[in-house]
């Protein structure tokens, strides 16, 4: 069941809580969301059914890490029973466009385009 913020609207809310990290430093403290601070590392999390909002995430996500340093290697792990095809191909694709290393884990369950995803890491 997807629960929603008004009767009658379809737009799913998240039932689940984000866990915030924070770090101190010498300038004081700062909060991150778990993503946000697992970024900073160079690892994205699929953790669902892939379909164009992930797609368009996740690949945002490469291209920022690429950008930042095209000789660090990116970390993906998944945990996804698959998805939509064009979604899953658009991931794909940027994948094996990037120049640094894009290593995949898989955690759970990576079935269907989630399995397809696993494969085009960095080979080794």
């Amino acid at each position: 069941m997807i629960a929603t913020s008004e009767p009658g609207d379809s737009t799913p809310q998240n039932n689940y809580y984000i866990p915030t990290v924070i770090e101190s430093d010498g300038r004081g403290e700062r909060a991150f969301d778990i993503y946000s601070r697992l970024l900073k590392d160079r690892i994205i999390f699929i953790g669902t059914g892939i379909d164009d909002g992930v797609a368009n995430s996740v690949i945002a996500q490469m291209l920022f890490l690429q950008m930042q340093d095209p000789k660090k290697d990116i970390h993906i792990y998944i945990n996804s029973p698959g998805g939509s095809v064009t979604a899953g191909l658009a991931i794909y694709d940027t994948m094996q466009f990037l120049t640094c290393d894009v290593n995949t884990y898989c955690i759970g369950i990576c079935a269907s385009m989630g399995s397809v995803l696993l494969t085009a890491g960095t080979k080794g």
